[in-house]
């Protein structure tokens, strides 16, 4: 399955943020300094922050189950 382009300048995709933020990413800094996400122009930042959101609460949510829930 291929991720959609979130950061076209740096070839960032939302793909990659999810895998940033399960390897322990959770602010938008961090995740610049790590991918160099929206550190050209500028135009993928609020979609970036939004992905970042949504993987961060849904990483933090998946972590709360119990561990014979299957999460699909």
């Amino acid at each position: 399955m291929r991720g959609m382009y979130v950061c076209l300048c740096n070839a960032v995709t939302d793909h990659d943020i999810r895998r940033e933020v399960a390897d322990g990413v959770r602010t938008f800094a961090e995740l610049q300094a790590r991918t160099g996400c929206s550190d050209c122009c500028g135009c993928c930042e609020p979609e970036a922050r939004a992905c970042l959101q949504q993987a961060v609460e849904q990483h933090e949510s998946a972590a709360t189950l119990p561990a014979f829930v299957a999460v699909a």
